[in-house]
């Protein structure tokens, strides 16, 4: 990847973001010149690598991002700003259809009109819905929640876009992502974020419903690079690739390897379901061996919760200064669905 990447420029957008900065990573270390964007909603500036560069820039504003990427004139565009809330996303519609979908459109536009070469687009699982797993990428398209929804419109338009235009692409589908940097502070979604904050301050967690939801999760390390390489992989223009784990565990299995790594039992407190929450959802992952060598395999989820807690654990002073959490002075829709553990607070 190094002989073909020195030198180029590329564009991030949710550069300072969980995700996002670790792709951001990846790029630097290879000799690319990263130029990212973010409108801090989710990420921080110390998430950010010093040898790239950071421009404060929110993508539901078509100037903004025009005028961003008139400066850098990228050879490929990253697009992973992103509002992850699928749970939440039937009380905040608008919300997440402007930063999922009309972010990324005007993203896409921008790209296509300064001629970047590729577009790597990070869609998400959601796109699946409730069909049964494991889930490959011939599956169709087929959301249950709105932040599916627009992920499943921005894929389609990328197809669209491309066919028009001409312009290369390729679209990934992480999943359940955890690990170092990910925001400890946000109530509607990253279970695992949500989990060990509460376990460290000695608090009860939440569980929805059963807990026997099953989900794989996918450590950072196994995704980034991924994400990163393929917008410059010839072999994956035009092609959809679920990125992560392809191991299933359930909510209630990951409290107690949580409770094996803290060395404490932890206490459970179980809540009525969220709307349209999906029960059974992972991927396969064929594709992806297909593309991709792993010299070293998957990490295994305890491996990536010690190495995920050990951040914590120093990035906060051994959990003495984890932050609360921070919650939206208003959801869009405020009823009788709501979690309670949102309109009172309880996370």
């Amino acid at each position: 990847m190094n002989d073909d990447i020195t030198g180029v420029r590329v564009a991030v957008t949710g550069a300072a973001g969980f995700i996002g900065s670790h792709v951001v990573d990846w790029l630097v270390a290879c000799g690319a010149l990263v130029h990212g964007v973010d409108d801090l909603s989710g990420g921080f500036v110390e998430n950010c690598n010093p040898r790239s560069e950071l421009t404060l820039v929110d993508v539901r504003k078509f100037e903004e991002v025009e005028c961003w990427l008139d400066r850098v004139q990228p050879e490929v565009v990253y697009h992973l700003a992103a509002d992850a809330t699928e749970g939440r996303s039937q009380f905040t519609p608008i919300s997440a259809t402007e930063r999922n979908y009309l972010g990324y459109i005007n993203v896409l536009t921008s790209a296509i009109r300064h001629r970047a070469r590729k577009i790597v687009f990070t869609s998400s699982m959601s796109v699946y819905g409730a069909q049964h797993p494991p889930f490959t990428e011939n599956m169709p398209r087929s959301p249950v929640d709105i932040y599916g929804i627009a992920k499943a419109a921005s894929e389609a338009a990328t197809e669209v876009m491309s066919a028009v235009h001409g312009i290369e692409y390729t679209i990934i589908r992480p999943h359940n992502v955890y690990g170092p940097r990910q925001c400890m502070s946000d109530p509607y979604r990253n279970v695992v974020a949500i989990f060990i904050s509460r376990a460290l301050q000695g608090q009860s967690v939440m569980i929805y419903g059963s807990g026997e939801q099953e989900r794989a999760f996918s450590y950072i390390d196994d995704c980034a690079p991924l994400i990163a390489e393929s917008g410059f992989r010839k072999d994956l223009n035009g092609e959809i690739l679920n990125v992560g784990s392809s191991i299933p565990c359930s909510i209630n299995s990951l409290v107690r390897a949580l409770e094996l790594e803290l060395g404490a039992p932890i206490v459970r407190e179980h809540v009525p379901d969220r709307p349209r929450e999906v029960q059974r959802a992972w991927c396969g992952h064929e594709k992806m061996h297909d593309f991709f060598t792993f010299d070293e395999g998957e990490t295994d989820l305890e491996v990536g919760l010690r190495r995920t807690v050990g951040w914590v654990l120093d990035r906060y002073d051994g959990g003495v200064l984890l932050p609360e959490m921070t919650y939206l002075d208003h959801l869009e829709i405020e009823n009788e669905q709501t979690p309670k553990t949102w309109t009172e607070r309880r996370i």
